[in-house]
């Protein structure tokens, strides 16, 4: 019997066999098998007691030590550095989200920090934007996450953030992917070491002293909003790491918002504690008619968020492109939109009448860094991508759930009407679009390089030009674009993406149309086109 075994019986019935935790746990702590160490589009992530073990997350401990030791000048500059002792002195924040053995997680990196003079503080549990945050406020040297984000319940994670806050880009995480993978050849002899002494600090007041420095959100505003329209803003924090935060930064008491799933449950109730649109309708349960408000569900590290009310769902697709029009109209900030290859064209529509620049790139919120940072030749108004991520203009270079419902409520506040009423405000000008994502899952074993390659030889396959058949209806390609899996324009705007997952073993498929009766169409046949290549490779096509 593996963890993977037990992880199958758990996630079937997890009331019912929620016992086998325990034997889990006992596989995370003794399993000393290497892993193939990867860092995704954010972070490196891996099965509890399968690949994400004691040992496993010692050795990248390790390699990052062992990167900043080294002294390259490419690898100091990126956590933001000099020397290995200004790497220990101004020191390395270390939490968790609540899943399965996340302290004792933080304790082993802890320990390992520690062993090597490194200083270090204890954020406990605490949201990925706390995070980016503290480490800012600190001046720490970096900050060390462990959580897998959104994944299923049977993920553990790791996400490293250098000084700046942001996720660590590639020039950072290649080289320990490197010095990792080598340690791994002899894992064993990174013995554990328990923590010299735990430095607690509150990560929620450095963001609250963060947020009021920079002053993009006005409090005040949503202060006195919630003082007159209590009870209308129901949040679902699917057992997660921000239950709480809302009202201790507003300030306000814990009854005035809706608050769901805030009791520990690292199975999430079984669920894959995503901000799905199946996900939200427990919150969504909760509001009433003829009020004022909205629904919102967090996931468990706080990265990501998802709106409702009672008119209609507001993915992040079209509430970044609100959140643009909002702030460039109202609270008056110029730059560009930034965005992912993946996200909806909605904003281009709104930005092209503004005359501002729109800059798509890849998947992962790490990509959204030179557009972030406060130096930025090209600054963002907003960064924000399909996944439910989304970030501003001076403010913290990671996604942040938090910063999105702060911005809803000011909103709402501002226009004294609902997101969705907003929303049809500035379809009628700039036009309606109709976007949807999927996916297929892949064997764990079965997930290799293969994918992406046949992925990839799509955009060989296909010219433009081509006519390209979706159920009844035909299209004509007007290009494509291969900068993150292949995306594939129709010359009518319309699109189809398919790209391997960089957290899961999944395959990752986006749609979209400006035609609503062609959305399930799109949906239906770019899932029977992703099965083909994937099973099959290009081969299948012909």
């Amino acid at each position: 019997m593996k963890a993977s075994n037990l992880w199958q019986e758990v996630l079937k019935a997890p009331n019912k066999n929620q016992h086998l935790l325990k034997d889990i746990e006992k596989f995370a702590k003794e399993n000393t098998e290497p892993a193939l160490i990867h860092f995704g589009t954010s972070g490196w992530r891996g099965e509890i007691g399968s690949d994400f073990t004691m040992q496993n997350v010692r050795v990248i401990t390790k390699a990052i030590i062992e990167a900043v030791k080294g002294e390259d000048r490419q690898i100091l500059n990126s956590f933001g550095i000099k020397s290995f002792n200004e790497f220990k002195e101004r020191g390395v924040i270390v939490g968790h989200d609540n899943r399965l053995l996340g302290k004792e997680f933080a304790y082993e990196v802890i320990g390992i920090l520690q062993s090597e003079g490194i200083n270090c503080y204890y954020a406990g549990e605490a949201s990925t934007p706390e995070f980016s945050v503290a480490v800012v406020e600190l001046s720490a040297s970096a900050s060390i996450n462990l959580t897998p984000s959104h994944n299923p319940p049977n993920y553990g994670g790791l996400k490293l953030n250098p000084s700046d806050g942001g996720p660590a880009s590639e020039e950072l995480t290649k080289p320990i992917e490197r010095i990792a993978n080598e340690l791994m050849k002899n894992a064993n002899s990174i013995k554990s070491c328990p923590p010299v002494a735990i430095n607690k600090i509150d990560a929620t007041e450095l963001y609250i002293n963060f947020i009021k420095k920079r002053n993009m959100i006005d409090i005040d505003k949503i202060k006195n909003f919630l003082s007159n329209n209590p009870h209308t803003i129901a949040v679902d924090h699917m057992h997660g790491a921000t239950r709480g935060k809302l009202a201790k930064i507003l300030s306000v008491s814990p009854g005035t918002f809706i608050c769901l799933r805030r009791e520990d449950d690292p199975l999430f109730e079984g669920l894959s504690p995503e901000p799905s649109e199946e996900n939200l309708k427990l919150a969504l349960s909760h509001l009433r008619e003829n009020t004022l408000g909205f629904s919102a569900i967090i996931d468990p590290d706080g990265d990501r968020v998802r709106f409702a009310d009672l008119k209609r769902q507001i993915p992040m697709n079209y509430f970044g492109a609100m959140a643009f029009h909002y702030l460039y109209n109202y609270k008056g900030l110029r730059g560009v939109v930034v965005k992912s290859v993946g996200t909806s064209n909605f904003v281009n529509s709104i930005a092209e009448a503004f005359r501002v620049e729109v800059i798509e790139t890849k998947v992962g919120f790490k990509n959204f860094r030179p557009y972030l940072l406060p130096n930025a030749t090209k600054k963002a108004i907003v960064a924000f991508e399909e996944s439910d991520g989304i970030s501003i203009q001076n403010h913290t270079l990671e996604k942040d759930a938090i910063l999105g419902v702060l911005l809803a409520l000011e909103m709402i506040a501002t226009f004294n009407k609902n997101l969705s009423d907003y929303l049809e405000e500035i379809e009628k000008s700039y036009g309606k679009y109709y976007s949807d994502r999927t996916g297929i899952e892949i064997p764990r074993e079965s997930f290799g390089p293969h994918v992406k390659e046949n992925i990839m030889a799509l955009s060989k396959h296909f010219k433009i030009g081509d006519s390209f058949k979706i159920g009844d209806l035909e299209k004509k390609i007007a290009s494509i674009v291969d900068l993150d899996g292949v995306k594939i324009i129709f010359n009518d705007g319309s699109w189809i993406m398919i790209r391997p997952s960089g957290t899961e073993p999944k395959v990752r498929i986006y749609i979209e149309t400006k035609n609503k009766e062609e959305k399930e169409v799109f949906i239906e046949e770019a899932r029977i086109l992703t099965k083909k290549i994937c099973l099959e490779g290009i081969g299948g096509l012909t």
